[in-house]
């Protein structure tokens, strides 16, 4: 699933050009063991759910603060772990008939940074399948992520959201 790589995180936010900003505990002074322990928590996590049992429910912490980038009805910052599944995940999984899962393209750790690109897909309660392509920024702290940015094709959500009508539970 993962290949080895040099690239540090800092090397990431320089590719983008620094847009990515650096928070203070994502220093230098974090330890290697610090970097190994995050990158394994969210290794496992993607792992398990690869396998069909979406796990994270069990690494977020309850303050999460969880922000989609973007522009459209979903982007914005949620600080209601509540308010993200409702107004978030819920429209999307509502209308898939299996869950979404994760094809990991790459993970890299760094301190408490822990950075996934990865592609997921399912089918639609209209027949299709829904396709999207996913970067995740997570902010670990404790063995929890306090913090999540998520970068994805919001156009490919909206499309999912406004041509399949939510399965009745």
């Amino acid at each position: 699933m993962q290949e080895n790589n040099t690239m540090t995180l800092r090397q990431i936010v320089l590719f983008f050009g620094g847009a990515l900003a650096m928070t203070p505990t994502a220093s230098l002074a974090q330890t290697p063991a610090t970097t190994a322990e995050n990158e394994r928590i969210i290794t496992e996590a993607f792992e398990t759910w690869q396998q069909g049992t979406y796990v994270f429910g069990d690494i977020l912490s309850d303050n999460i603060v969880w922000t989609i980038h973007g522009t459209g009805p979903v982007a914005g910052v949620y600080t209601d772990f509540d308010a993200f599944i409702e107004e978030a995940s819920r429209p999307v999984t509502s209308r898939l008939t299996a869950p979404l899962l994760p094809e990991v393209h790459h993970i890299w750790a760094d301190g408490d940074q822990v950075i996934v690109r990865w592609d997921g897909s399912a089918p639609t309660t209209g027949g299709g399948i829904y396709e999207n392509q996913f970067l995740w920024i997570m902010t670990m702290q404790d063995g929890l992520v306090t913090h999540a940015e998520a970068f994805l094709d919001l156009r490919a959500y909206d499309a999912l959201v406004d041509n399949n009508e939510p399965r009745s539970e």
